[in-house]
């Protein structure tokens, strides 16, 4: 009888060995895991810690996205001049909206006028080489001139032509009229004209400068095809599509609301795993400007998502994340990634969360708080 006494006391001390080496155990990982923070039942019990399951909801409500405004490779027009010259006048400043054909500046160089009296005086002797060849066509007619003179003539009378017509579009091309060119209209200065409607984007010269070929004087933007480019993080990617309506709005002024039309879904993602999602606006407003961060909303199609209480995830160093339940009093934090917030479910995905993972539903942050007390004390 005594030896049962002594065996069933020795299994009972063993056991209470096993208990406290696995609660050391325990207690060691979690002090060296820095996702892993311990409680007491007391700490539990004041801090009003509570444990649940994600619900399973549908993904319905407004999809908040930023952006800003952009122009297309075809709305910006680089201004330059085919000659260079020096700058007279412009009146331009970024913003400043222009009208096809309005004059941007003024040019000033010696090669104009070079260039206007070469015309003039190909344009007079085409017109003595036409009187040329037709008096010799009389001639060879009646066999008082030979036709090799003839010939002479005619090609003198298209050689003149041709330099009269060449130097007539290089006239065309700084915006010289040459059938209004005369001998009192000779300038020394061009004018640069708009080609398009729009506005003023970027003015590289002042007044004085000589500017070259290839310089760029000004640029401009068509502003019928500015839209707004949104990023979106692949995981929302999925819930647009091609003509779904977007509301936007600046952050300065939120209550002006301006209506758009998503073009166009990039099927790439950059190195932050976001794409761009690129919207017409129904009507263009003129101070929305290239570059201007614009606010989005998009109202998304029914989608199966899991949903926790805004109380169960946190916010450290612009990440979010859950408490899940590991038992023994203790929690692991564990990253998630965030979607809509509806009637105080915010919804949330990670690969390890199913709808049966126990994690913390309310007071999140006193866990938080209790591992950067840790880390502190560390």
């Amino acid at each position: 009888m005594t030896r049962y006494i002594l065996l069933l006391t020795a299994a009972v001390m063993l056991a209470s060995c096993s208990h406290n080496k696995t609660e050391q155990e325990n207690n060691e990982q979690a002090e060296t895991d820095t996702s892993l923070v311990k409680l007491t039942p007391l700490q539990i019990k004041n801090a009003d810690i509570q444990v649940g399951t994600p619900v399973v909801t549908q993904a319905s409500g407004i999809l908040k996205l930023q952006g800003s405004i952009d122009v297309p490779p075809q709305s910006t027009v680089s201004v330059s001049f085919p000659l260079g010259g020096y700058l007279k006048r412009t009146d331009l400043l970024p913003g400043v909206h222009v009208r096809k054909g309005q004059v941007l500046g003024v040019l000033e160089d010696m090669q104009y006028i070079q260039l206007q009296q070469d015309y003039l005086s190909a344009k007079e002797k085409e017109i003595f080489a036409e009187t040329e060849y037709k008096r010799q066509s009389e001639l060879n007619a009646s066999k008082a001139s030979s036709d090799k003179v003839l010939q002479q003539a005619l090609t003198e009378m298209e050689t003149q032509r041709i330099t009269m017509r060449s130097l007539a579009q290089k006239l065309e091309l700084i915006g010289i009229n040459p059938r209004r060119l005369s001998s009192t209209s000779i300038s020394k200065s061009v004018n640069i004209l708009s080609p398009i409607d729009g506005f003023v984007s970027k003015v590289n010269v002042n007044i004085g400068k000589y500017t070259s070929p290839t310089d760029v004087l000004f640029e401009l933007v068509n502003p019928k095809d500015i839209h707004l480019a949104l990023n979106v993080f692949e995981k929302d990617v999925n819930q647009l599509s091609i003509g779904q309506r977007v509301i936007t709005y600046t952050t300065a002024h939120p209550e002006v609301k301006y209506e758009a039309e998503i073009i166009l879904i990039s099927k790439n993602l950059n190195e932050d795993r976001v794409a761009n999602v690129h919207c017409h606006f129904e009507k263009f407003d003129a101070s929305l400007l290239p570059g201007m961060f614009m606010n989005a909303d998009v109202k998304i199609n029914n989608q199966t998502a899991l949903a926790v209480a805004e109380q169960a995830v946190v916010k450290w160093q612009n990440k979010y994340y859950v408490f899940t339940d590991q038992g023994q009093n203790t929690f692991r934090m564990v990253p998630v990634t965030i979607g809509n917030l509806n009637g105080g479910q915010q919804q949330i995905t990670a690969q390890s969360i199913t709808a049966n993972t126990k994690l913390v539903t309310h007071n999140a942050y006193a866990l938080l708080m209790k591992m950067k007390n840790n880390a502190e004390e560390e």
